[in-house]
C-alpha cells in the first residue's frame, strides 16, 4: 500500500465492543492504519440507562471499570500494531446509534465493525441487529469483518447487480484492488446470463473498473446471487467481497433479509459495503 495520499479511504472508524466476535475487525482496522500511514479513530459503544444507574451505581462503576480495562487492551494492541489510535466510549440507550454518530464525530468516511459468528442460518443472526441498523443508516461505507478476517492481500471481487449497477460499489471496489495492486473481478448474477442487458450493464460496470484496474474481469453467472457470490469468492481466491447499498437507506428497505445481507452473513472474507461519497458528506456536521 503507498500511503494516506493515494488510499481510497483517509478517515476509518473501528467500532468494536472488544469482544471475542471483533477480533477480526479490529485486526484489520490496525492493520490499515499502520499500512496506510492513516489514523485511525475507535468508537467503544457501551448501554447507558441513566435511571437505571442511579439505582445500581456499583453495578455502573463494574461497567466503567470494564470498558476502561477494554480500552487498555485496545490501546495496547494499537500500539503494538504500530496503528495511531484515538479512541472514545459512547454512551447511550442504543449501541448502534452511538457508532453513527461517533461516525459523524470523526467524519469517517469508511466504518469498520464486526459480523457475529456462526450462529444458525438465517443471515440476520449472523449479522447481528446492531451491525444491520448501522449498515441500513451509515454515513459512510461500511467493512464488515468475520472473526477470522485478516487483511486482504489476494483478489477482490465485486458483486454487479445487473439490473442497478452500483457505481459506489464498483468505483470503491477498483480502488481499494488498485491501491493494493490486486487483481480485480466483477461478478453478476442474473436469471438470463445471456440477456443483452445483462451483457450491456456488466460491460459499463467493467469499462468503470476498467478506469482504475486495466486488468479487471468480468463474469456472468446464474443461480441464488448470495450464494453464487460467495462460491465465486471462494473460486477465485477473493479475500476482500464489495457489494452496494442501492441509495441512502436503500439497504435497510432492499438488501436486508436479501443478497448483500445473506453475502456478509456467509462469507469468509471481509465484506464492504461501499455508500456514494455523496450520502456521507451530508452526514457530516
Amino acid at each position: 500500500m503507498r500511503g494516506p495520499d493515494t488510499h481510497p479511504y483517509r478517515r476509518p472508524m473501528l467500532a468494536t465492543e472488544h469482544s471475542e466476535f471483533d477480533a477480526g475487525s479490529e485486526r484489520i482496522a490496525f492493520a490499515m492504519a499502520q499500512r496506510c500511514g492513516l489514523p485511525l479513530c475507535g468508537v467503544l459503544p457501551m448501554l447507558s440507562n441513566a435511571e437505571y444507574e442511579a439505582v445500581a451505581p456499583q453495578l455502573a462503576e463494574r461497567t466503567e471499570a470494564a470498558v476502561a480495562s477494554r480500552l487498555a487492551e485496545l490501546s495496547a494492541a494499537a500500539a503494538a500494531a504500530g496503528a495511531t489510535w484515538q479512541p472514545m466510549v459512547r454512551r447511550g440507550p442504543a449501541l448502534f446509534r452511538e457508532i453513527l454518530d461517533g461516525a459523524i464525530q470523526c467524519q469517517a468516511d469508511l466504518i469498520i465493525i464486526r459480523r457475529r459468528g456462526r450462529l444458525g442460518r438465517l443471515a440476520n443472526l449472523l449479522v447481528g441487529d446492531m451491525v444491520n441498523q448501522v449498515l441500513a443508516q451509515a454515513p459512510c461505507s461500511v467493512l464488515v469483518a468475520p472473526q477470522r478476517a485478516v487483511m486482504w492481500s489476494r483478489h477482490v471481487l465485486v458483486a454487479v447487480d445487473p439490473t442497478a449497477p452500483d457505481a459506489a460499489a464498483i468505483d470503491q471496489g477498483a480502488a481499494v484492488a488498485a491501491e493494493c495492486a490486486l487483481p480485480l473481478t466483477l461478478v453478476a448474477v442474473a436469471d438470463r446470463p445471456e440477456d443483452e442487458s445483462t451483457r450491456r450493464a456488466l460491460a459499463d460496470a467493467l469499462a468503470l473498473a476498467r478506469q482504475r484496474v486495466p486488468q479487471a474481469q468480468a463474469q456472468v453467472l446464474r443461480g441464488k446471487a448470495h450464494l453464487q457470490i460467495t462460491e465465486a469468492a471462494q473460486r477465485l481466491g477473493a479475500d476482500l467481497i464489495v457489494v452496494g447499498r442501492h441509495g441512502e437507506g436503500g439497504f435497510a428497505h432492499a438488501w436486508v433479509g436479501g443478497v448483500a445481507q445473506k453475502v456478509i452473513g456467509l462469507a469468509e472474507c471481509p465484506v464492504l459495503v461501499a455508500i456514494p461519497s455523496s450520502t456521507a458528506s451530508k452526514a457530516s456536521p
